[in-house]
């Protein structure tokens, strides 16, 4: 069963019927079933208490949370929660015990209603909040942001009613489960991808915040700031010639590398890589580079720093990675498909070895065409190369040390 387009999906949403959502493609992830808060019935209730069986559950944003006086309960171990969640709550008029299906409709509701506040809620009750962080799946991707994300998408009140789908063992349905729910309920199914990639492609998400001549010792560059307006990162270009209205231009999409780009790490190949790109965008007639607040596969310094630890104990990059509980590739090129069409790039020409970020840029509605970019491997980066090549695809030739 293929993904629902989003239009199908918003329209569903509008109508006050259920959708099926899903983190992403990935045969492990898991799902649930969403819809509009303010168009919520009792007899939906009931069907997610009964045939998703998980907890009907209510997806607020930040500023929701604070309207309505609901705490959020701490982690129990003091570290961010990936799932915020507040005390339960139950409306204080039109319910009896609070568990029905339609007293917690009517509870649900109430959270959804702009003319509900504080005084309309009574502590504890049956349905848990959950906050989505303001700025949505582009800020965490997680199911509360992508739930509250896909009922703004239709044009409704930014609250969503979610249940997560269990499976017959009652455990967490995966992704053929996920499916075959969705057929047999005649649901459509998109993930938080999709809605990741269609703000990306249908929103205005960055903003030239300064611009000026950038020389270097390649040559004379113009450097212009782009900032994210959603989590306020910064982004950088570096501009060779006439970059603009429609015409191609040689692109290189560096996602930031401060072990590498500025220290010269030997364990990577991203400063000789982005030295190279620099080269061959000066001796074209026109050309970019996209420097991307993304360290270390999108992980951070820090858990950079820890993952090159791990590897020192035999672990290979993808596996630190998945060691510390990341996917082995974190970086998104969304915003830096948003920088192109800012510059009026037509056909991106992209120095890279990475299939993943072409296919991600044609994913945003960007032409590409692939230009290698390969260095020559030595004793520190070989089995990195190594293991881009073996377990992520990258499109390198044969990896040989010139002895």
């Amino acid at each position: 069963m293929k993904h629902a387009p989003l239009e199908e999906v918003f329209n569903r949403i509008r109508d006050g019927q259920m959708i099926v959502l899903a983190a992403d493609d990935h045969p492990e992830s898991e799902g649930d079933l969403v819809m509009a808060a303010e168009k919520i019935t009792p007899e939906q209730v009931n069907f997610m208490a009964r045939d998703a069986r998980g907890i009907v559950s209510v997806a607020i944003s930040e500023k929701r949370f604070r309207e309505l006086g609901i705490p959020l309960l701490p982690s129990s171990d003091g570290e961010q929660p990936r799932e915020q969640v507040g005390a339960s709550v139950e409306a204080r008029a039109g319910v009896t015990t609070g568990i029905s299906a339609a007293d917690r409709a009517r509870t649900i509701q109430t959270v959804a209603s702009d003319k509900s506040g504080p005084e309309d809620l009574v502590m504890p009750g049956h349905v848990p909040p959950l906050m989505a962080l303001g700025g949505g799946v582009l800020m965490r991707m997680q199911r509360a942001e992508g739930a509250v994300d896909a009922v703004r998408g239709a044009g409704l009140r930014p609250c969503a009613a979610l249940c997560a789908i269990l499976g017959d063992d009652g455990d967490a349905a995966r992704m053929a489960e996920l499916r075959e729910f969705a057929r047999t309920h005649d649901f459509p199914i998109c993930t938080i991808r999709d809605l990741v990639a269609y703000r990306l492609t249908h929103e205005l998400l960055v903003q030239r915040v300064a611009a000026a001549r950038f020389p270097t010792v390649a040559g004379e560059l113009q450097a212009v700031v782009f900032r994210n307006v959603v989590d306020g990162r910064e982004h950088l270009a570096l501009i060779k010639g006439e970059v603009g209205g429609g015409r191609p231009a040689l692109v290189r999409l560096h996602s930031e590398c401060l072990t590498g780009d500025v220290f010269g790490s030997s364990r990577c190949d991203c400063g000789e890589q982005l030295m190279r790109s620099i080269e061959r965008i000066m001796s074209a007639d026109a050309g970019v580079v996209i420097y991307l607040h993304q360290e270390g596969r999108g992980i951070g310094l820090a858990n950079k720093i820890r993952a090159y630890a791990l590897q020192d104990r035999g672990l290979d990059t993808v596996e630190a990675n998945l060691e510390l509980g990341f996917k082995e590739d974190l970086r998104d090129y969304g915003i830096g498909a948003q920088i192109l069409r800012d510059l009026g790039v037509g056909e991106a020409r992209v120095l890279t070895n990475n299939p993943d970020k072409l296919e991600s840029l044609r994913h945003y509605g960007v032409k590409v065409v692939r230009v290698p970019l390969e260095i020559e491997p030595h004793t520190g980066n070989i089995d990195y190369l190594r293991t881009k090549k073996e377990k992520l695809g990258h499109l390198l030739s044969e990896l040989k040390l010139i002895t």
